[in-house]
């Protein structure tokens, strides 16, 4: 992930508005709500975010 400060908000979005947007910084990666970005933000150690991400990826996330 690019350590720039850019928020992004997933490709695989449905583009309903009702999703989170991520961004990476130097020393964390900030989680916020894509229709209240003026709300508060998550922040995550990128490793942890990363496990997080990988997590998801693999399936071990989801509900049975």
């Amino acid at each position: 992930m690019q350590r720039d400060g850019v928020w992004r908000t997933s490709t695989r979005s449905g583009g309903e508005g009702d999703c989170v947007e991520v961004a990476a910084f130097a020393e964390a990666v900030g989680v916020r709500d894509s229709k209240d970005r003026q709300g508060p933000t998550l922040s995550f150690a990128p490793a942890a975010w990363a496990g997080f991400v990988g997590a998801t990826r693999a399936g071990l996330l989801d509900r049975p």
